[in-house]
């Protein structure tokens, strides 16, 4: 195969809009306050249409509690800079097996048939705990959501793709990992790390089976992020492991998860990325 030229001027000048024309799904964006939301709204800023998957009973079982998904959505398509893009918004419970492969049809249906970027964000709160308290329910609850479902989502959009024609441009999967494989891991949630270190191990095999579709496949751990999950002297404890003296917040690792849509990444694939403002355990 011959080399490829050397880029011209014009190809060094970045298009302002590199997503344009793309389509994502983005699972687990279901509160402003997450990393959900701000990688939807990147995506839109770079001219994507995106779909946006929420699970409110999650989050309306947790401390944090359930924002609205119309909100969620309005503030997603304040963001479109492509005037032909548009946002659209569904629920689905992901720890049932059929669940993943309905979720990528009903987004693909809703962007127009075709699904260029998944970035697999979502992933199960609470119900964890150490070696000693975790039980098999635990095990089992993570797995279905943290893990197998990713895969399943993955399956099924490779599947979607593979019905474009030969290697459709801007195949994109994004997953999400929470840096239990650094110093001291996360010895109190043995049933999250677990299966958040299933995705890190898997990202270069995925890699390799999807290269042939055009389809690179990376993951990020973003580090510890304001996602307003913690507060008073426990959020100035962690933030002071931060070099910056601040926690990342929802746009840090947004910024990263955008541009690994964009073609200026199309040679980064089965990478597990660290992006965690220097962050010292």
């Amino acid at each position: 195969m011959p080399a490829l030229p050397a880029p011209t001027a014009q190809d060094l000048r970045r298009d302002p809009l590199p997503l344009r024309g793309r389509t994502a799904l983005v699972t687990g964006a279901s509160r402003r306050a997450g990393i959900g939301y701000a990688v939807a709204r990147r995506l839109a800023a770079y001219g994507a249409s995106v779909y946006l998957h929420h699970h409110v009973p999650h989050d309306e079982a947790m401390p944090w509690g359930a924002d609205r998904p119309e909100a969620v959505a309005a503030g997603v398509r304040e963001a479109l800079a492509d005037p032909a893009a548009r946002v659209a918004h569904g629920p689905g419970d992901l720890s049932t097996p059929d669940a993943p492969a309905r979720l990528i049809e009903t987004a693909a249906e809703a962007l127009g048939g075709r699904l260029d970027v998944l970035v697999a964000n979502h992933a199960r709160s609470g119900a964890d705990g150490t070696l000693d308290a975790v039980d098999a329910t635990m095990l089992d609850e993570h797995w279905a959501v943290d893990t197998r479902s990713v895969i399943l989502l993955v399956q099924a959009y490779a599947r979607l793709r593979a019905e474009s024609p030969p290697r459709t441009p801007g195949g994109r999967v994004l997953m999400m990992t929470s840096g239990q494989d650094i110093a001291g891991g996360m010895p109190g949630e043995i049933a999250y790390a677990l299966q958040k270190g299933a995705l890190a191990s898997i990202t270069r095999s995925l890699a390799t089976t999807l290269a042939e579709r055009a389809i690179t496949v990376n993951t990020v751990n973003p580090g510890p992020v304001d996602t307003d999950y913690l507060a008073g002297a426990d959020y100035a404890a962690v933030a002071s492991h931060f070099p910056g003296g601040r926690w990342g917040m929802p746009d840090d690792p947004a910024r990263l998860l955008a541009w690994l849509a964009t073609d200026e990444a199309e040679w980064v694939t089965g990478q597990v990325i660290d992006s965690e403002g220097g962050f010292r355990r």
